[in-house]
């Protein structure tokens, strides 16, 4: 009895070694994530085997994982930048970004881990300074500002794209100028607003004038042709024809006595 010890003691170093192994030997990446192997004993990453994806799997106990999510991910970005005449113009964006899965072997090897402070952050700086100095505040503030969002990601995913990263979108959710230039700037745009509603009424009233004119137009040449196609013996027809009406009408009771100038019945009562 007192010796089972000591014969069991090999066998618990042997289970506990094996544990030990087991547990480094085993890795689980989860959803959304992929891992590059380091190899320890070897060349570190090999950038040209594909990276871990997710599930489990078994590594030399003496290598290493390192995780990276590959979902699209955000970063908000806020920056200041100039203007085209020199004014401090602050943006506000939203950078929707993800790396190259495919290639996440290189983008460690040699951007790191942490690439987007390497480099998506200065991309995105440097595009922003470039296309907010082509511009005005006033052009920051209103109608441009889909095209200078646009024209950032543009820029920013020229940089980026080479460095396997991807880049999905950057959306500017503020332009802040400063308080004077944006108060001129509203003004300005009320004036222009009031300026174009007064135009508007203005050829609304010309167009309504112009009608107007056209249907008395309209009136008087219809009278001119009606008048000059009236003689005496169209009058003393069309008489005769309202007269034959009217005494054929089962309502009107009528006298007729001599006759007038044109050969008219004279009409002198009805009821």
């Amino acid at each position: 009895m007192e010796k089972l010890p000591k014969v069991a003691l090999p066998f618990i170093v042997v289970a506990i070694i094996l544990i030990v192994v087991l547990a480094k030997s085993a890795v689980t990446i989860d959803a959304g994530h992929a891992g590059v192997l380091y190899e320890t004993l070897g060349n570190g990453v090999d950038s040209e085997k594909a990276p871990l994806g997710p599930g489990f799997h078994i590594i030399a106990p003496w290598n290493r994982v390192i995780d990276y999510e590959t979902r699209q991910q955000e970063v908000p970005e806020k920056m200041s930048v100039l203007s085209s005449n020199g004014l401090d113009i602050k943006l506000d964006a939203s950078v929707l970004y993800e790396p190259d899965a495919k290639n996440l072997g290189k983008l460690h090897n040699e951007k790191g881990e942490n690439y987007l402070n390497r480099v998506l952050q200065p991309a995105i700086r440097s595009a922003a300074r470039s296309v907010v100095g082509r511009y005005t505040p006033e052009q920051l503030y209103s109608s441009k500002r889909d095209a200078i969002q646009e024209e950032i990601f543009m820029e920013t995913k020229k940089i980026v794209e080479k460095q396997y990263i991807q880049l999905n979108s950057i959306l500017i959710r503020d332009v802040t100028l400063p308080p004077t230039i944006k108060d001129a700037i509203e003004r300005k745009l009320k004036q222009e607003q009031e300026s174009l509603e007064y135009e508007f009424r203005l050829v609304t009233a010309q167009k309504e004038a112009e009608k107007q004119r056209i249907e008395a137009q309209g009136k008087a040449d219809a009278n001119r042709i009606l008048s000059a196609s009236l003689n005496d013996k169209i009058l003393q027809d069309k008489g005769i024809e309202a007269t034959t009406k009217l005494a054929e009408s089962p309502n009107s009771k009528v006298i007729v006595i001599g006759s007038g100038d044109s050969g008219l019945p004279i009409i002198l009562g009805n009821q």
